[in-house]
């Protein structure tokens, strides 16, 4: 099975899609061997030569100043689009509703293979911050739902996720597909512990909690900061490490400056902004460290990070009824707070008098809530077997029409009109490039066969030329047949 993975951000941007795909790419083709192409838009200077299959840069331009550091892809750029049709995919999987899905609906316009799209995170929240003016932030918002809808099959990763997206009015259906998590199971030694965290001061016996993700006001973080010093103020010693980077990293750190929660406030800092860690095993050694995990966030529609703490045996503290908080069960395998920084504080002043407690939830998140990619892959494989059954025998037919279709359609039809112009073109240039062969073949045989008579003709030459030296020979001997054998005895001149 040849499956085309599309997103619209890719190493050098590392973040929880990219992660994703690199995932789905990895185990499609160790597991099942699968051949996998990946469509993304293209950084400068990327390397994308890299990676164990064939990755598609196409243009983009930057808005990374709107975007949080994204660029933006050229849907409609021919040359790269056709190359991920001559992959001949039997399947176009989507994993963000923007240039992404309108290269996957061109790319089945031309191959007419099947588009899964995957709903991963509140696209809308970051369309409306990054789209000031409210009329065309709903406008954007309405193009995408109609790109999802366009879709031939939608998964989103949490029941909470599909409802967000109804919400923004999808009238589909859409079915859970769990996101796994890169990190084996099991807790970092001590000494990679130590290294990772030398430098910073995390006395024994001190509570550590641990944040890991991007540093944005919507995942709850001003919440966060607020109930830490809730528990300063009451008199509970502690350590936050934020681990991570986003456009609110500063405005994070000042309000700890401000509550007197950092370094450069009031007694020992408490709390500590890492910046980000992209080795895995560093990762590991932080969540080993830990002894709670704090996601506050009710914007997030998975929360991998919560799965890759369970990984290491860190139980998380989750907000009621939030998407990353389904399949945990309060007190067992992780703990529910509500939103708000009393709610939080309370917890937190219990939990520190009692962290046997929250180590025993971890190892029951460990061994409850952990997923492993190779399942979830496993998973999304067997899925896209049914799809592709279900395309054959038409159950796609019917979706709902969208008023983009007939563009795409165009632009489509206009790709492949150029993809044939350019394969008529290079079988052009193929035979020019033969006839020159052919005509080079041809001369050197040519120039062969003229050197081969001219030797022929010069070595004829050359014994007519001695026959004739003999022959003067004989003819002056026999005329003085006394002087043979003295100096130049053929030159008449030398004998009168």
């Amino acid at each position: 099975m040849n499956i085309c993975l599309l997103n619209d951000s890719f190493p050098p941007v590392i973040d929880g899609v990219v992660n994703v795909m690199m995932n789905y790419a990895r185990y499609l083709q160790s597991d099942f061997q699968a051949g996998v192409i990946v469509g993304t838009p293209g950084y400068p200077g990327a390397d994308y030569s890299q990676y164990p299959y064939p990755v598609v840069p196409y243009p983009s331009f930057d808005t990374a100043a709107v975007t949080n550091g994204y660029r933006t892809g050229n849907p409609f750029e021919s040359q790269s689009v056709s190359r991920l049709a001559r992959f001949a995919p039997d399947l176009i999987h989507s994993h963000c509703p923007a240039s992404a899905t309108v290269i996957a609906r061109i790319l089945r316009e031309e191959t007419g293979a099947p588009i899964v799209f995957t709903y991963h995170t509140k696209y809308d929240i970051d369309i409306r911050r990054a789209v000031k003016i409210k009329p065309i932030a709903d406008e954007g918002i309405r193009a995408m739902v109609s790109n999802i809808e366009a879709c031939d099959e939608i998964w989103t990763v949490s029941r909470g996720a599909g409802e967000s997206l109804k919400a923004l009015g999808y009238q589909g259906d859409y079915l859970v597909m769990n996101n796994g998590v890169d990190f084996e199971k099991g807790r970092a030694d001590q000494e990679k512990v130590s290294q990772a965290v030398s430098g910073w001061d995390l006395p024994e016996n001190v509570p550590v909690f641990l944040y890991v993700g991007r540093l944005m006001n919507y995942k709850g973080l001003p919440l966060l900061l607020d109930a830490l010093k809730l528990l300063k103020d009451g008199g509970q010693d502690f350590r936050m490490v934020f681990v991570g980077k986003g456009p609110d990293g500063d405005f994070l750190k000042e309000k700890a400056e401000e509550l007197g929660l950092s370094e450069k406030g009031e007694g020992p800092g408490k709390c500590f902004f890492t910046g980000p860690v992209y080795d895995r095993e560093v990762l590991r050694a932080w969540n080993t460290r830990a002894d709670l995990f704090l996601f506050p966030s009710p914007f997030d529609p998975n929360g991998l990070v919560v799965r890759e703490a369970a990984a290491c045996g860190l139980a998380s503290v989750l907000i009621r009824d939030s998407c990353a908080a389904e399949g945990i069960t309060d007190g067992r395998n992780g703990f529910l707070v509500e939103e708000n920084a009393e709610s939080l504080a309370a917890f937190l002043r219990e939990a520190c008098q009692d962290l046997s407690r929250l180590h025993e939830a971890g190892q029951h998140a460990m061994e409850e809530i952990y997923l492993s990619w190779q399942s979830c892959v496993a998973a999304a494989y067997d899925r896209y077997g049914y799809v592709l059954e279900e395309k054959k025998r038409g159950a796609y037919e019917g979706k709902r029409k969208q008023a983009t279709d007939l563009l795409v359609s165009a632009t489509a039809h206009g790709m492949e009109q150029q993809e044939k112009l350019r394969q008529l073109t290079e079988e052009r240039k193929a035979k020019l490039r033969q006839f020159g062969v052919e005509q080079s073949e041809k001369l050197s045989r040519i120039g062969k066969e003229f050197f081969q008579d001219w030797k022929e003709t010069a070595t004829g030459m050359m014994e007519n030329i001695q026959e004739a030296e003999e022959s003067a020979e004989e003819f002056w001997n026999s005329l003085f047949p006394d002087l043979r054998g003295k100096d130049n005895p053929g030159k008449k001149e030398d004998h009168e």
